[in-house]
């Protein structure tokens, strides 16, 4: 298990901050990973995107700026700042950048 590189508990941070849009880039920053889940922050250009696949944990996306395509089984789903889905385990499921955008996504490994 991946050692954090700083520890943000009791930090009152704002997640849009974490990652900076890159061109032609998705970047992402890990704030926690635990044996319980994981929190992630991504920032995605437009136009970028993540692939079909599917995962062993319920995942639960939310869109802190922009907007998104997230595709689960073949369904899309138009996504914006604000709005929460949550991507069942064993689903396949993509994500596509209709704008730049940012999201965070909670993993739950249980």
């Amino acid at each position: 298990m991946p050692e954090a590189k700083e520890n943000l508990a009791e930090e009152v941070i704002d997640p849009r901050d974490l990652v900076a849009y890159q061109p032609g880039s998705i970047v992402s920053r890990m704030l926690v990973y635990t044996k319980a889940g994981t929190i992630t922050v991504f920032a995605f250009d437009a136009d970028e995107g993540l692939s079909e696949h599917t995962a062993p944990y319920d995942a639960v996306l939310q869109v802190l700026d922009g907007e998104a395509l997230v595709t689960i089984a073949d369904k899309e789903y138009p996504m914006k700042t604000g709005d929460l889905i949550i991507m069942p385990a064993k689903i396949p499921h993509a994500v596509h950048a209709v704008t730049r955008f940012k999201m965070m996504l909670t993993m739950i490994h249980a």
